[in-house]
Formats: structure tokens, C-alpha cells, sequence
């Protein structure tokens, strides 16, 4: 039986499209309101594939209205507003492992 971080690997390891964390719940079968725990597993998940061949690389949210891309998160998270035209249309970060590049 795999963990929900493993299960979360296996699914953004074979996927060809990176995907936000509500899609990643509910490819998973959990609720939207557990997209948060998406957001900490990604981050526990990060740590771990350090010393891994494998990569988690992150698509950065963008403003829907002026484009601005918030690319210095200091956690993985959708942010709320946009500081430069105060519009609340963020996109989300999409998510995506691959083999690291060297």
C-alpha cells in the first residue's frame, strides 16, 4: 500500500503535463479542501528527491490579468492576490518530477 507522497510521485513521474495540487487531489480521489496537504506533501516530497535522480520542478503561478509571474515563493502555495495590479485571477503552480538534467 503506497503512502499518499508516494502516490503523488508515482502520478507526477508519469504525467506528460504538470499539474496543480487540485488536480493532483483529485486524480488521488481526495476532496479540493485537501489540495493544502498537496502543498506540504510537494514540499516534503522536494526534500526527499534531492539525493534522487529524479527532479520536482515547479510551473510558478502567474496573474490571469497583467501577467506578472511570482517567481520568489518562499512556500508552495497559490498566492491570493497580485501585488503589482491587486487582481485576485492567480493561477496556480503546476507540478512535475522528471530525471534531473546534467
Amino acid at each position: 500500500m503506497e503512502s499518499r507522497r508516494e502516490k503523488i510521485i508515482r502520478l507526477l513521474s508519469s504525467t506528460r503535463e504538470p499539474l496543480d495540487a487540485q488536480q493532483i487531489a483529485r486524480e488521488l480521489g481526495l476532496s479540493p479542501r485537501e489540495a493544502k496537504l498537496i502543498y506540504d506533501d510537494l514540499m516534503h516530497i522536494a526534500r526527499s528527491l534531492r539525493n534522487s535522480p529524479l527532479t520536482l520542478y515547479m510551473v510558478p503561478p502567474t496573474c490571469r490579468s497583467c501577467g506578472y509571474v511570482f517567481r520568489d515563493l518562499k512556500r508552495l502555495r497559490k498566492p491570493s492576490k497580485c501585488p503589482r495590479c491587486r487582481s485576485q485571477r492567480i493561477s496556480p503552480p503546476k507540478f512535475l518530477i522528471s530525471a534531473e538534467r546534467r
